[in-house]
C-alpha cells in the first residue's frame, strides 16, 4: 500500500507537469507533493513499532493523519489528477480511526475525488461514471476492510482465549504432576523407610521383652534390627539419588532382589520362600522390576505386622504376555468386602496404584482364618 501511494503520487505529479507546463501553480504543486511525501514517510517512522488496534492511535498520530489528508486535499484542488492517491489514503484512514470516524473520512475523501474528477472532465460533458463509480469503489473497499477487521478482531479474541486456555492447562498439568509426584513419593516412603522403621520397632520391642529371660534371642533381634537399619540407610541414599530400589542397584535382577528380600524377611516367627516359574524372554523394564519389588516389600510388611502368619511364599511367574507376582501367607486373613474398595490402610492402595500405572492389576483373595493371596499381574507390552 505504501509503494502504491508513492507510485500514484509520482505519476500524478508527472502528469501535471506534462499537461500544465509552466503553470503558475507548478511550484506550489511541487512543494505540496514533496511535503505530502515527507509527511507520509514520517508517519510509519515516528509511529509505534507495533500496529495498534483501530481507534487506539495517539493524538500525535491523529494530527499526522490530518496533515496528510489536508495536504492531499489542497493538491486535489490545485491538480485534480492527484485524486488517484485516494485509494491508499482510504486504508490509512480506516486503519487509524474507529469505524464510524473512518467511514466519515472515506466519504469525505470520496467526495473530494468526485469533485476533482468532475472538474477535470467537465469540458467533455457530464459522465455518470465519474459521479457514481468512486463512491461505489469506496463503499466496496470500506466494506471489505471493515469486515476483514472484524474477522481479525474475532481471530485475535480466539487466539487470546487459546493462549489463556493453554496457560490454564499448563498450570493444571503442573498441579496434577505435583500431586502425582507427591503420591509417588508417599508410596516410596511407605514401602521403604516406613516399613523398615516399623520392623525395627517390632524387633527392638521383642528384644526388650527378652532381654532378661533370653539375652541371646534379644541380641539376635538387635542384630536383625541393625541389619534392617543398614538397609534402610542404603534405601534412603538411593531414594535421594534416583528413587530406585537399593536391591536393584548396580544392574541387579528382579529375581535376585526378591531372593534378597525373602532372606532378609526370614525370622524365627516368619518363614519366607521364593519360587520362580519360567524365564523372561527379555529383560524386564526397570519400572516393572521396581514396581514388583515394591509390591513384594509392602505385602511382606503387611504379613509381618497384620497377618500373624508363620510362613509366606513369593512366586514370580513369567507368561507369554505378562509377569505375575503372587504373595501367599497362612495368616488369619480378613474379609476384603469389609473395607471400602476391598483395601485397607495405605499399603494395598499403594500396591494397586503401582500396578495400574503399568497397565496391570492387583487382586486380593482372603478369607478370615484361611490366609491371604495377593497377585500382581503386569503386561509385558509397553504402556502408552
Amino acid at each position: 500500500m505504501h509503494v502504491a501511494f508513492f507510485v500514484l503520487l509520482c505519476s500524478s505529479l508527472t502528469r501535471y507537469l506534462m499537461v500544465h507546463p509552466g503553470a503558475p501553480a507548478t511550484p506550489w504543486v511541487i512543494a505540496l507533493t514533496a511535503a505530502l511525501a515527507l509527511l507520509y514517510i514520517l508517519g510509519p517512522i515516528l509511529g509505534p513499532r507495533r500496529t495498534p488496534a483501530p481507534g487506539s492511535r495517539t493524538p500525535a498520530h491523529i494530527l499526522w493523519l490530518a496533515a496528510v489528508i489536508g495536504s492531499w486535499f489542497t493538491l486535489v484542488v490545485l491538480a485534480p489528477s492527484f485524486a488517484w492517491c485516494a485509494v491508499p489514503l482510504y486504508y490509512t484512514g480506516l486503519r487509524s480511526l474507529r469505524t464510524r470516524s473512518a467511514i466519515l473520512l472515506a466519504a469525505l475523501i470520496t467526495a473530494c475525488v468526485v469533485a476533482g474528477q468532475m472538474k477535470l472532465r467537465l469540458r467533455f460533458g457530464f459522465d455518470p461514471n465519474l459521479l457514481f463509480a468512486p463512491p461505489a469503489g469506496a463503499a466496496v473497499a470500506t466494506a471489505v476492510f471493515v469486515y476483514s477487521q472484524r474477522q481479525a478482531d474475532r481471530l485475535r479474541a480466539v487466539i487470546t482465549d487459546l493462549v489463556r486456555t493453554r496457560r490454564e492447562l499448563a498450570a493444571t498439568e503442573r498441579r496434577e504432576g505435583t500431586l502425582a509426584e507427591r503420591q509417588r513419593l508417599s508410596m516410596e516412603i511407605h514401602d521403604t523407610l516406613a516399613q523398615g522403621l516399623s520392623s525395627q520397632r517390632m524387633l527392638l520391642q521383642a528384644a526388650d521383652r527378652l532381654w532378661e529371660t533370653d539375652p541371646v534371642a534379644a541380641r539376635r533381634h538387635i542384630r536383625t534390627a541393625e541389619s534392617i537399619a543398614d538397609h534402610n540407610l542404603t534405601e534412603a541414599r538411593r531414594f535421594v539419588h534416583d528413587l530406585a530400589p537399593a536391591d536393584l542397584a548396580d544392574g541387579g535382577t528382579l529375581e535376585d532382589a526378591l531372593r534378597t528380600l525373602v532372606d532378609r524377611e526370614m525370622s524365627d516367627s516368619l518363614r519366607t520362600h521364593f519360587h520362580q516359574d519360567g524365564v523372561p524372554a527379555s529383560a524386564l523394564p526397570e519400572r516393572v522390576q521396581s514396581a514388583l519389588l515394591r509390591i513384594a516389600q509392602g505385602a511382606l510388611a503387611n504379613i509381618r505386622e497384620h497377618a500373624g502368619a508363620e510362613s509366606a511364599a513369593l512366586t514370580l511367574t513369567y507368561l507369554d504376555d505378562q509377569v505375575v507376582l503372587d504373595i501367599a501367607d497362612d495368616g488369619h486373613g480378613f474379609d476384603p468386602a469389609d473395607t471400602p474398595g476391598g483395601v485397607r490402610g495405605h499399603g494395598l492402595p499403594a500396591m494397586r496404584v503401582r500396578a495400574q500405572q503399568l497397565g496391570g492389576t492387583l487382586t486380593v483373595e482372603s478369607t478370615p482364618g484361611e490366609g491371604t493371596v495377593l497377585s500382581a499381574a503386569i503386561p509385558l507390552t509397553p504402556v502408552a
